[in-house]
């Protein structure tokens, strides 16, 4: 495989609103996602439909909020539509500079308006060998829940993610107190990627003053450039959560063997 950089964000955008709903803020959260210079973006808490809000919201987007944040930069994207009701959906969604060869969701959502899935799509970067799997995740809020949804996970890569293929974890976990780490470090070699290039986990909630570590980004079969936490002024006024940003090279790490 020829060396390339992987830029990637992942980021819950609370469906385009300011902490307690205040303002309506998808606009700025487009533009400064778009600032980031991300190959691939992982969202989560994206409405991909909402009549209510379209009625109310003067500069409601005419398409979802996630085609409205890709516009022309990320022209290939995956969305996951777990809470379904009457006014709409929302769910998570995967903006790719890269075209998907595949991609599927798997709801892991327990309660009928939560939104928590495991979206899991499949790109390959021009003159490279081998496919790259990406998973967006959006675990639940309780304890028994996310025991639930890392086991599917786990269950998930075990089957359908080969040992030699490069993989890619990001998003809202819900987890500060880090229980997923023991399974994916013990039994499936993911690196947490901020705990490896920069020491700690990053704090990423509440966006105003972070100091719960619920976002994350994990990998495997990917050699880790770069990693920050973008918890400028700007992002501290849009979602209640801080965004996550990691670079790639796809020059790999020791990978065990395909089975």
């Amino acid at each position: 495989m020829s060396q390339q950089t992987l830029k990637i964000v992942t980021y819950n955008i609370h469906k385009g609103f300011s902490v307690a709903n205040q303002r309506f803020v998808l606009h700025e959260i487009k533009h400064a996602v778009m600032e980031t210079d991300a190959d691939i973006v992982f969202l989560q808490e994206v409405y991909g439909e909402h009549s209510k809000w379209e009625k109310k919201v003067t500069n409601w987007p005419d398409h979802s909020q996630f085609e409205f944040i890709a516009d022309s930069i990320w022209h290939h994207h995956a969305y996951a539509k777990n809470a379904i009701y009457e006014s709409g959906h929302h769910g998570n969604a995967i903006l790719s500079k890269y075209p998907f060869s595949e991609w599927e969701n798997i709801n892991v959502s327990l309660f009928k308006q939560a939104s928590r899935s495991l979206l899991h799509g499949i790109i390959q970067l021009p003159g490279s060998e081998l496919p790259i799997h990406l998973i967006c995740v959006h675990l639940g809020l309780f304890g028994f829940e996310r025991r639930r949804q890392l086991s599917t996970l786990i269950r998930r890569i075990k089957s359908h993610v080969p040992d030699n293929e490069p993989l890619i974890i990001a998003g809202d976990f819900n987890d500060w107190l880090i229980r997923a780490e023991q399974h994916f470090h013990e039994e499936l070699g993911i690196t947490e990627v901020f705990k490896a290039h920069a020491g700690k986990y990053a704090r990423s909630w509440p966006a105003w003053m972070p100091v719960l570590k619920m976002d994350r980004i994990y990998s495997r079969g990917l050699q880790i450039v770069d990693t920050r936490h973008l918890k400028g002024q700007q992002w501290r006024k849009l979602s209640d959560h801080i965004p996550l940003y990691a670079e790639f090279s796809t020059r790999a790490t020791p990978l065990r063997q395909a089975v």
